[in-house]
């Protein structure tokens, strides 16, 4: 029980000191993967003491006429005539830190940014925690998600400084950069490329008549133009990171390094790392679901910025580069959005709780019927409205609650990296190529189910997303019991 408790102590402070919230993330055009999938995967990261994960599956809804939307600054909406089911996951108190995927295969994750806007038009309180939400709730598409975003902040306005979302389905991706108040910019990701965001704006170059490529608020030169950001005779093309950012956040290295490196394992083409770095890059070959469970498990390994020589000088997880995959990693997912498939089974997301170079990925298909069981401290029906009013007893450690379990081992890792590192990887590698090599028998067993019988194969669906997860934390359990013994 001491034990528990210590550790318990160094989880949660090593995330408290860890690095401001910062995340990373890639997509994958359709043309650029083996198997003609948009991809998107993306490390969530944040620091602080309310530090772990929930997992919900929220229905479809028929909302009462005239149901209202609360906003969280005070801000109404009214409510749409039918919500998408969708999955939720949540990190308690947080106000940026949650992603969303619907049953329409829609996935939205969230990257921090920096703007250089002070004040901006905010209107009735803005919209910020909500703004994912709703696209959840209502996008039949990312290109509609798109859309559904841009109205929300025409109307309300941003009240965060700046944000990039991410937004993906199984025909494309896209890249929405966010400015505080009534100012955003979206580009399409090109169909044969991929592209990298760390934690500041990079839609460049825009052309505001491609409206397939580009999407925006409509006055977004004008603005600029008029606060001076941007002279179009001094400066010549309109370029948005320039206009917008943060002048500190865009050369901040924290942020270049890790631009650079995600972009360098990918990219067909190599960038020194005093380059510009595009938007989109053609891949060295095209991408499969592992090659992003490598960029995101990274730490510039091989690198003169890996300043652990190769794990002899400790943990890779804080240094004084900020890695890809680092200390205040709270989840990873990879998502794969497929066409090719019955729509049941065609999307689904690959979970890594906690840190990813500790822990393994596993899938997650829309159809389940519930999470699994230690998968969330509360009910689902008042997880939203509870989000920011927790009680300090709720984010105590649990060994009942699947995340402190898998934090746990990656702090236990962490202690003598070097060595046990070894050990974990062994584990968790077993348990991946296990589940990609039965993979295409069981889906193929959930399409012939489906045909005949809708109610028995979600069952069986929810029953194997919940035993992969089940072995997965009977894994982590014999790798804390066997490095807690030694």
């Amino acid at each position: 029980m001491k034990k528990a408790i210590i550790l318990f102590i160094i989880i949660g402070c090593g995330f408290l000191y860890a690095s401001d919230p910062n995340c990373f993330t890639i997509i994958a055009g359709k043309d650029a993967t083996d198997d003609g999938s948009v991809i998107m995967a993306h490390n969530e990261d944040d620091s602080g003491d309310h530090w772990f994960l929930d997992i919900h599956r929220q229905g479809s809804r028929f909302p009462p006429k005239n149901e209202i939307i609360n906003l969280k600054n005070g801000g109404m909406t009214p409510q749409v005539k039918k919500t998408f089911a969708f999955l939720w996951l949540q990190l308690p108190g947080f106000e940026f830190g949650d992603s969303y995927f619907n049953e329409n295969g829609v996935v939205v994750v969230s990257n921090r940014c920096v703007s250089r806007e002070k004040n901006g038009h905010i209107i009735n309180g803005g919209i910020g925690f909500m703004l994912r939400r709703l696209i959840a709730q209502r996008a039949m598409s990312a290109r509609h998600a798109i859309q559904i975003a841009g109205q929300l902040i025409d109307t309300f306005g941003y009240y965060s400084s700046g944000r990039t979302l991410c937004i993906a389905d199984e025909k494309e991706g896209w890249v929405l950069h966010l400015v505080k108040g009534r100012h955003w910019i979206a580009r399409r990701v090109p169909d044969d490329e991929v592209t990298v965001i760390s934690n500041y704006y990079t839609i460049k170059k825009i052309n505001l008549r491609d409206s397939k490529n580009f999407l925006a608020s409509p006055d977004l030169i004008q603005y600029a133009i008029q606060k001076k950001w941007y002279d179009p005779e001094k400066h010549g093309d309109f370029n948005f990171t320039r206009a917008y950012s943060d002048p500190e956040n865009l050369k901040a290295k924290y942020n270049i390094l890790r631009q650079w490196r995600g972009t360098n394992l990918l990219a067909k083409d190599r960038y020194p790392i005093d380059s510009e770095l595009p938007f989109s890059f053609k891949p060295k070959r095209k991408l499969k679901i592992t090659d992003c469970f490598r960029v995101l498990r990274d730490h510039y390994e091989d690198t003169e910025y890996d300043v652990t020589d190769h794990y002899k000088k400790g943990s890779p997880n804080s240094t004084r580069h900020r890695t890809i995959c680092t200390r205040s990693t709270r989840y990873s997912v990879v998502a794969h959005l497929r066409q090719n498939l019955p729509k049941e089974i065609s999307s689904l997301v690959w979970i890594a709780l906690g840190r990813p170079d500790s822990n393994a990925y596993s899938p997650w298909y829309f159809p389940l019927c519930t999470p699994p069981s230690g998968y969330n401290r509360t009910g689902t029906d008042n997880a939203l409205d509870s989000h920011f009013n927790k009680p300090e007893s709720y984010f105590k450690y649990k060994p009942r609650h699947a995340f402190f379990q898998f934090a746990r081992l990656s702090e236990l890792v962490d202690q003598d990296y070097k060595n046990r590192i070894k050990m974990t990887r062994k584990a968790w590698g077993n348990f991946e190529n296990f589940v990609f090599k039965n993979l295409r028998k069981k889906e193929k067993e959930f399409h012939y189910l489906y045909k005949r019988n809708r109610i028995i194969a979600t069952k069986i669906i929810t029953n194997y997303v919940h035993y992969l997860e089940y072995r997965k934390w009977y894994v982590a359990d014999q790798l804390i019991k066997e490095m807690s013994d030694q």
